[in-house]
């Protein structure tokens, strides 16, 4: 991962407007991080873009990825708790007005499940998820988690306790 750093001026932002949407229509974009500076008149954005590594576009993808089915990718107890993750994800994405993916994408979902990530720092330990994701997502996704691994370890020790 790789990333790359810009600034737009919140007046007389053309220019790098256009930069910015150029350099992303060019790369693989993992993440964008946004942080608006106030600063009177000369008030700006500070944008972190993450760009995966090898982050150049192929001809002809633009903007495509290949589809992932994870029924096939996760066992059938880690696609159960993923699909508890994407209705919290949908629920949150509609609450606030933002795609899913800009809350965390299937691919992050299907780290946290097959990572049992059940910490903050095991969460930004994940491609693309940095800190201002885990302070705003991080406790209602720990917390499917946290009861998940908790199911998951009492149904073991029932089947050892089995006679």
């Amino acid at each position: 991962m790789h990333l790359h750093f810009f600034t737009v001026p919140a007046i007389g932002s053309e220019d790098a407007e256009a930069e910015v949407n150029q350099f992303m229509s060019q790369h693989r974009i993992a993440a964008v991080e946004r942080k608006f500076v106030e600063d009177g008149a000369n008030s700006f954005w500070a944008l972190c873009i993450s760009v995966e590594r090898g982050g150049q576009k192929a001809s002809g993808s633009v903007g495509k990825r290949s589809s992932v089915d994870y029924r096939e990718v996760l066992n059938e107890t880690d696609f159960a708790i993923f699909s508890q993750l994407r209705a919290l994800r949908k629920q949150l994405a509609e609450r606030e007005g933002v795609p899913p993916y800009a809350i965390f994408t299937n691919e992050q979902l299907a780290k946290i499940v097959q990572g049992r990530v059940l910490t903050k720092a095991a969460l930004k330990d994940i491609d693309g998820i940095g800190d201002a994701r885990v302070e705003k997502y991080a406790a209602p996704f720990l917390s499917i988690m946290a009861s998940s691994v908790k199911g998951e370890n009492n149904t073991t020790e029932d089947a050892e306790d089995a006679p």
